[in-house]
């Protein structure tokens, strides 16, 4: 049975139910979505008890991948090491605090190059430190393997090409 919304057909709830894999999709973006958000959750508490005020964690995430690197912005976004839509304002807000250096290119002067600086380099190494004891404890507490990552890893890296073709062949 269907049903017409303002000139739609919309599925029925039996209709709905009887699709598994709508299901286990629409599951799996809001998993995605609720553990990002929680990584930035722990990562707040983990800079909260230690009172590190000045670094938020989308922007400690941000150090984390910049590691050691020298990108622009543009790199950053494209490389998938920065997911908001506001990376100017985050790296802007890290050279202001001295954790990230930035130097105009010498062939492109629109283009502006960034780097750790030492203080910027002590927060990539705190969620380094903090990634290594979850690492202790994930497989033991959790029960996730080595194996099971692959597979999620796997499934993840397909779904996200299946997006990024949906965005680039208009599918």
């Amino acid at each position: 049975m269907r049903t017409e919304v303002m000139g739609a057909v919309r599925p029925a709830a039996a209709e709905t139910v009887r699709s598994p894999i709508k299901y286990r999709y629409m599951e799996a973006l809001t998993l995605i979505e609720r553990l990002h958000r929680r990584l930035l959750d722990v990562i707040k508490d983990d800079f909260e008890r230690s009172g590190e005020p000045e670094v938020n964690p989308v922007q400690a995430l941000l150090l984390f991948n910049i590691a050691d690197s020298e990108l622009t912005a543009g790199e950053l976004k494209t490389r998938g090491h920065y997911q908001g839509s506001n990376v100017s304002y985050n790296l802007k807000k890290l050279v202001e605090a001295g954790y990230v250096n930035h130097e105009r290119s010498s062939t492109d002067k629109r283009s502006v190059r960034v780097k750790l600086t030492p203080k910027g380099q002590a927060i990539r190494e705190r969620i380094d430190a903090l990634y290594n004891r979850q690492l202790q404890a994930v497989e033991q507490v959790v029960g996730l393997t080595a194996e099971e990552f692959d597979r999620l890893n796997k499934a993840l890296t397909r779904l996200e090409r299946f997006w990024t073709d949906q965005i680039l062949y208009r599918l």
